[in-house]
């Protein structure tokens, strides 16, 4: 039977064809000499692109953004003279593409429409002026806005020009670039005297979008600023502060929640006002319902509970009394939680568990330590650095760490992860968590550096990175505190001789800070232990003695003189080779380092120094009496013979114990 040939379909075009084409199409119309061709094309694109984050990138990325540009800039180059319907539609498209969008923020930037946006703020026609105030608005909510500099006068008409606007769009435009512009005390002072402050009280009483920009344009002008809140409190005889106040009753949740961040701004600048317990209790109980919100302000309630509670004990017992534990607790073991609200309300749960005891054991009985071992392997890495901020909290209470709550694997492993996080902010808050396990449990920390712990922690000490040095020297220090020989020789193995003389003698002086502090606490106890800073050839003690013969901080001289004081605790070889330090053999007529410590007006230096002379010249010493001459002959027992009265009261008994000893050698006299 014969065969018939059959033709063929034709495919269908891909996504990317159709993608290409429609592209192709749509320049065409923007491109149109047809104003109303340009009107449909734009309510087109902004129609497509409005809440769509891939399809805002797949424009940018097929160049829409500068043919929307070149629009605007024509249409507001001719003024008036052109139709108003294009510049509110190539003015909303921008907007549109810098919404919540940071790459959608830069492409408008890049492609030059930031000036012409501006000069549709003196446009005659109110809706273009509204166009132009609500894209900028929205270029405003990305760090990556242009800042102004409020110092300059063009910068501060400006701004008094859209403060004093009476559209409210306008006016909301200047206060968000308050918010995004104003970072000193001197921009804080000046818009303050310039009349801004009193402008921003007025708007209190304007519209819902007037009051909620003036309240967050009022906390950034305040904020750490004692002079700026008082000029506020005493505004219009108190009457501004009281209208905050009656805002967080406000029935806008939003404006609540304002509210109460103004008023906590304004109690952490100047803790003498709003004492009351009441509006404090009222504040707490406020944040903790703001919580219930399905939408921003629940995810920000948090933070602002962590700002009012911090380093405030008063603060977490009225939280605590409020079950804000239990509250924050069953928000967080809900399912299905954004990150930021889960980073918001571990970190409120640090502030809470960071200073008392019952907060932690309240912490600890409703078994939320597993949710928060949870964060630690979240997708996002603020919620990690926040988990390990919790932890952090947590890991200060003395009674759980004696119970063996947090040594076991299923702690030490996430954490020890964390320290190879990609991201620095989750490694730092780890070290910092680390840093307070680690502390004073002998038995336990093998389970640390089982896990892989110490090796990770000296490979950070080496970081190009100053603060992870500094945190990673922090916990190595904390590790080998109160450690028994075994465990500080293993440690000293990873570390080497080598590598603490060049932390000590790092550029960075918080590093040779803490490498100092971390040797102090390796030589402290058994006389094995001092053998440790005259490995390979003494070049750590050669270097401690090159750093206090330079230091310009105390707290280097304190802690470099106490690994001195614990070395000269040792034998008579221990002891000479510290004299060696203190008072070199070679004498070059300069006045040695020791004396300029004692004459230092900082006790703790001084008490290092006296506490190490006491330690080399116990007189039942063989070797004490040669020390004792050398001490005198470098012009330091006279200096402590005028101590004898010093302020302090721990230096004054010191010295008087070395002077009485000193007094077994002839050399009494006071």
């Amino acid at each position: 039977m014969p065969t018939s040939a059959s033709a063929s379909a034709p495919a269908p075009p891909s996504a990317s064809q159709a993608t290409a084409r429609h592209h192709s199409e749509l320049l065409s119309r923007l491109s149109s000499p047809d104003a109303q061709v340009q009107v449909k094309a734009l309510r087109d694109l902004k129609n497509r692109i409005i809440g769509n984050r891939t399809k805002k990138l797949s424009f940018i990325k097929l160049g829409l953004v500068p043919a929307v540009a070149d629009i605007l800039a024509s249409a507001a180059d001719a003024g008036a003279d052109r139709d108003s319907n294009l510049l509110i539609q190539s003015a909303a498209v921008v907007g549109s593409f810098a919404c919540g969008f940071d790459a959608g923020v830069l492409a408008v930037l890049d492609a030059g429409v930031f000036p012409s946006l501006v000069r549709l703020l003196s446009h005659p026609d109110e809706k273009v002026v509204d166009s132009g105030a609500r894209s900028l608005r929205m270029i405003y909510q990305s760090k990556l806005a242009p800042k102004y500099d409020f110092l300059e006068q063009k910068s501060m008409e400006f701004l008094l020009s859209l403060l004093n606007s009476e559209n409210e769009n306008v006016t909301g435009l200047g206060a968000s670039i308050i918010m995004h512009s104003c970072e000193t005390v001197e921009e804080q002072n000046a818009l303050s005297q310039a009349g801004v402050l009193k402008k921003l009280i007025g708007l209190l009483e304007g519209s819902l979008n007037q009051r909620d920009a003036s309240l967050e344009s009022l906390a950034t002008i305040i904020k750490n600023n004692v002079e700026a809140v008082s000029m506020f409190v005493g505004s219009e005889s108190g009457r501004a502060l009281s209208s905050v106040v009656a805002l967080t009753k406000d029935r806008y949740p939003r404006t609540r929640l304002l509210a109460s961040t103004c008023l906590i701004v304004i109690r952490n600048t100047s803790p003498c006002y709003l004492q009351d317990i009441g509006i404090k209790t009222k504040l707490v109980h406020l944040l903790l319902e703001l919580h219930d919100d399905l939408g921003q302000v629940g995810d920000e309630s948090s933070f602002a509970l962590s700002s009012l509670i911090a380093e405030k004990e008063d603060m977490q017992k009225i939280a605590l009394e409020a079950n804000a534990i239990d509250k924050l607790y069953n928000h967080l073991k809900k399912a299905v939680l954004n990150s930021k609200r889960v980073e918001g309300i571990l970190l409120a749960m640090a502030d809470l568990c960071s200073k008392l005891e019952s907060c932690r054991s309240k912490f600890f009985s409703l078994k939320a330590l597993n949710l928060v071992i949870d964060a630690l392997t979240h997708d996002s890495s603020s919620v990690r650095a926040a988990a390990c901020i919790c932890l952090r909290s947590i890991f200060r209470s003395i009674k759980s760490l004696c119970a063996g709550d947090f040594m076991d694997e299923i702690i030490m492993i996430p954490l020890v992860r964390l320290l190879h996080d990609r991201c620095t902010s989750v490694q730092l808050a780890a070290l910092s968590a680390i840093g307070n396990i680690v502390v004073d449990f002998s038995k336990r920390r093998s389970i640390f550096i089982q896990c892989g712990g110490l090796q990770q922690l000296v490979q950070l000490s080496k970081s190009m990175d100053s603060d992870l040095t500094v945190n990673a020297l922090g916990a190595l220090r904390n590790l080998v505190f109160l450690a028994d020989y075994t465990c500080k020789e293993s440690i000293f193995g990873e570390l080497t001789a080598s590598l603490l003389a060049s932390l000590v003698c790092d550029s960075e002086p918080s590093v040779q800070e803490q490498a100092l502090a971390l040797l102090r606490n390796l030589v402290d106890g058994c006389m094995d232990s001092i053998e440790f800073v005259f490995a390979e050839d003494g070049i750590i003690l050669d270097a401690i003695g090159r750093q206090l013969q330079s230091a310009f901080k105390a707290e280097i001289g304190i802690q470099g003189m106490y690994v001195l004081c614990n070395v000269a605790s040792g034998n008579e070889f221990h002891k000479e080779a510290v004299m060696d330090q203190l008072v070199p053999q070679v004498d070059n007529g300069t006045q040695s380092f020791v004396i300029q410590f004692l004459q230092s007006s900082d006790s703790q230096l001084r008490t290092a120094v006296v506490w190490t002379i006491v330690n080399l010249t116990f007189p039942s010493i063989p070797g004490a009496f040669g020390r004792v001459a050398k001490l005198r002959n470098a012009g330091i027992v006279s200096q402590m013979k005028n101590m004898v009265n010093d302020p302090c009261l721990e230096v004054k008994l010191r010295v008087r114990t070395a002077l009485g000893q000193f007094m077994t050698f002839g050399d009494g006299s006071t």
